[in-house]
């Protein structure tokens, strides 16, 4: 396997790298076909990795974590990634935004309520952010939460929530409009409402091409109920607190998007050693072997983006630093797993296409890397913001 370890880690970031790969590629690895095709997410495989610990990885011993951090998460993603990225990206929204959201803003009694179980990989949590018309744009956002006699009452929808219908999912965090501000925008809050919630509508699962087998719904909120006391952090700061979450989201899918072109360069290096044309293997032609290069080339430098952002959150750097860290990151390695892919498909040729291959699946999964936790665009967007350019 060609160039594992690029990033820097300790001693426990290395154990949990060989573990977690074996986990992969004896738990997972033999299942994958049947799950994309079933487009169901395995319940059974969040548990174990739950068992295994990575539900765990940013949270301090105190509510069962391991407190190894961005980095160790990132390293935890990748390795799924390369054997499957629709189970990646569970756990990394799973953390991330489940674990991670509540780590970060939860009180001592939301933190005891529903931590020890997400931790465990007992339960799993979503993120409400995203609605049919509001995607970047959360000013957009027209789900509302109205308080009423002690009470927060939510009407609204939602679109593409990772982990929102699974039969684990516990609790979902859902950003919605509190108010309006007095400049006219809107006011934004964050609030957990309990999946069992009256009101609490799961849509049908999405059909999607990428991601099949990790669970993603539309949600509906129906005159949805809760206690005031459910209110997420400071009423008003919904926004700042779910775009500094999603910094870390980015982190974790470059992690993913790392463990995508890690895959590419394996099969590809292996198939142009053994395919034949012409007399010798594929792998000899300069047209096949400089491709397989330039993946090795995206594949070193996306890690390196990646563990840098990681390493910053884990250090404590100054919040703009990590957050341009985190778009570089997740802009080169999901844009470099797009050509990762499209490459090993040439490579592979017709088998590239077929869909009782991986490459298929591993094509299909790649697009949606430059979409979820906002698009290219977004990315180049914050860049440009963070270099002084005053861009819209």
């Amino acid at each position: 396997m060609p160039n594992m370890h690029t990033s820097p880690e300790n001693p426990g970031h290395t154990k949990l790298r060989d573990a977690v790969r074996n986990f992969a590629d004896r738990e997972i690895a033999p299942h994958i076909a049947r799950w994309d095709r079933e487009s169901r997410l395995p319940v059974e495989v969040v548990h174990q990795m739950g068992e295994l610990g990575l539900f765990g990885l940013t949270a301090p011993e105190e509510y069962g974590g391991s407190d190894l951090g961005l980095t160790g998460l990132s390293i935890a993603v990748e390795e799924i990634g390369r054997v499957d990225q629709s189970v990646g990206i569970t756990l990394a929204a799973g953390v991330g935004l489940g674990v991670g959201t509540l780590l970060t803003y939860g009180t001592e009694e939301q933190k005891a309520t529903w931590l020890p179980d997400l931790v465990a990989g007992r339960r799993l949590s979503a993120f409400g952010l995203t609605e049919p018309g509001a995607g970047s744009d959360a000013n957009a956002m027209e789900t509302t939460a109205e308080l009423v006699d002690g009470q927060w009452v939510i009407n609204g929808a939602k679109q593409f929530i990772t982990n929102s219908g699974t039969p684990i999912t516990s609790v979902c965090t859902v950003a919605a409009r509190t108010g309006t501000l007095p400049d006219g925008r809107p006011e934004l809050s964050a609030v957990l409402v309990p999946t069992d919630t009256p009101g609490f509508v799961v849509e049908p699962l999405h059909d999607k091409m990428s991601w099949r087998s990790c669970d993603v719904h539309p949600l509906r909120f129906e005159d949805v109920r809760v206690p005031e006391a459910n209110l997420l952090g400071v009423r008003g700061d919904g926004f700042k607190q779910l775009m500094i979450c999603l910094n870390a989201g980015r982190v974790a899918v470059a992690a993913l998007a790392t463990g995508c072109i890690q895959a590419m360069l394996d099969l590809t290096v292996e198939h142009a050693g053994v395919r034949p044309t012409f007399g010798g293997p594929i792998g000899r032609k300069q047209g096949v072997a400089f491709q397989i290069a330039d993946i090795e080339v995206m594949l070193q430098a996306s890690r390196a983006l990646t563990y840098r952002a990681a390493a910053l959150k884990d250090e404590g750097a100054p919040l703009d630093e990590f957050r341009r860290a985190s778009s570089v990151a997740k802009l080169y390695a999901a844009e470099s797993a797009v050509t990762a892919t499209r490459i090993a498909a040439q490579v592979f040729g017709g088998y590239g296409v077929m869909e009782d291959g991986p490459i298929a699946r591993f094509y299909r999964d790649a697009k949606v890397l430059e979409i979820g936790e906002g698009t290219s665009e977004l990315q180049r967007m914050l860049i440009a913001r963070g270099l002084g350019l005053p861009v819209e």
